[in-house]
């Protein structure tokens, strides 16, 4: 209901969502949570560099420095370059988080990228524009995610996502509930431990990886669509 505001055209809503994933078959296993055998939970994200701005910043920054001894990974191509990694540890200095709780990478294969979801226990989405294939990526991978909703589409991709798995309590309206979200997931390294083994499964069996039908929906808002336009 926060969306038709943004749009000239009249909307064609489908059932789920308008994100279907098919993961590559390359996908490595999913790997146990590494908090469990590093003593400290990592957060992370493989978003476009471009999407983490200072707001972004200021509310990660909150979240490591009320989750002792954590740590944050970031993996973009951008950080590939020392200059560009240089004014990102700067901007997390500024909110008090040392570099030596920040992981940053660059680019790697696609593969690798996904292998390297098993350093990470919990993802952080960026905001207002959230994450869409990367968002599948994480979870495919066995890594719970939180979300920031807000009123425009791009704002609101993993939201949808999320809600076809039922994990409304990692979508997070507020940055406190945001903040909240992520807190709750790196106190409980059962829970984890649990998601790890039980996200690639939900996720397989919902909406998001049924290509046929998602197709079929499809081509029913097609039908919809032109039956529309026939009567006007």
């Amino acid at each position: 209901e926060h969306i038709p505001q943004y749009f000239s055209e009249r909307l064609v809503r489908l059932p789920h969502s308008r994100f279907c994933y098919r993961p590559p078959d390359y996908a490595p296993a999913v790997a146990e949570p590494p908090a469990l055998s590093r003593g400290y939970v990592t957060f992370g994200c493989f978003n476009n560099l471009a999407k983490i701005n200072p707001e972004v910043i200021a509310l990660w920054a909150e979240i490591l420095a009320a989750a002792p001894g954590s740590r944050l990974r970031l993996k973009s191509l951008a950080l590939g370059d020392e200059g560009t990694a240089a004014r990102y540890r700067a901007l997390f200095a500024e909110q008090g988080i040392g570099p030596e709780r920040l992981e940053f990478s660059g680019f790697s294969s696609h593969a690798e990228m996904l292998a390297q979801y098993g350093e990470m226990d919990i993802a952080l989405d960026p905001f207002p524009f959230t994450g869409g294939l990367t968002t599948c990526e994480a979870l495919w991978m066995g890594v719970p995610l939180v979300t920031l909703a807000s009123g425009q589409l791009v704002s609101r991709q993993s939201a949808s996502l999320l809600a076809n798995l039922e994990k409304s309590e990692w979508i997070a309206q507020t940055p406190g509930q945001y903040r909240d979200a992520a807190l709750k997931l790196a106190s409980d390294p059962g829970t984890l431990a649990a998601l790890r083994k039980s996200l690639r499964d939900e996720m397989a069996r919902s909406p998001l990886c049924d290509g046929a039908g998602f197709t079929k929906d499809l081509e029913s808002a097609y039908q919809r669509m032109w039956q529309n336009a026939e009567t006007h």
